[in-house]
């Protein structure tokens, strides 16, 4: 009889052992499922905040009064009054994402590894608007859409995170980028280079 008490006593306190660790581990479990889900909902609140390309086309086309298209619209003319005081000049170069004094082109968000630096390997996420000519042709830019991002993606490769996060470095990108692409293109030419998106981890 004293034995099987000693057993019971000897399994109650076996029962009340497991059960705090049990307990600490349900609660870090929960706290770090918390924690994931809190960092995955500020990681997307930021994405949203990230301008993208069709943005600033928008923008463009509600402030300047200047521009006849925006990324996914196809045809869309800017209205007379609205600004820029050009009227007719406008609706001569509008085609497809063409403006009076070029062509915008989006391209779509990539990312690249950099160079290696002193630290840990890093990559950068970048989004681009290139601004044509009046020449360029949409035809064009499109057939040679893998070789511009080929272009950039060699130039990001070669890079260091330590020569992006200074101003000057990334107008430098901007110039040489442009200098690059100009040199394979036929009918028009690149203008400027707009930083949508620009990202490194």
């Amino acid at each position: 009889m004293a034995e099987e008490k000693q057993v019971k006593n000897d399994a109650e306190a076996t029962a009340s052992g497991k059960n705090p660790l049990l307990v600490i581990l349900v609660v870090v479990n929960t706290l770090a499922v918390g924690a994931i889900g809190f960092f995955q909902f500020q990681n997307h609140k930021k994405l949203n905040a990230v301008t993208t390309a069709s943005d600033v086309m928008k923008q463009d086309l509600e402030g300047g009064g200047e521009h006849a298209a925006s990324a996914g619209h196809g045809e869309k003319k800017a209205e007379g009054g609205h600004g820029g005081g050009h009227g007719g000049e406008e609706k001569k170069g509008e085609v497809e994402g063409v403006k009076a004094d070029g062509l915008l082109y989006p391209l779509d968000p990539f990312t690249a590894n950099l160079a290696q630096g002193d630290g840990p390997r890093r990559f950068i996420r970048i989004s681009l608007v290139l601004k044509f000519n009046k020449d360029a042709k949409k035809e064009e830019i499109d057939a040679r859409k893998p070789q511009i991002s080929d272009t950039i993606i060699s130039m990001l490769n070669a890079k260091k995170p330590e020569e992006l996060l200074k101003k000057e470095g990334k107008e430098y990108l901007k110039e040489e980028v442009k200098t690059s692409i100009n040199n394979f293109l036929v009918d028009g030419q690149i203008v400027d280079i707009y930083y949508v998106g620009f990202q490194i981890n």
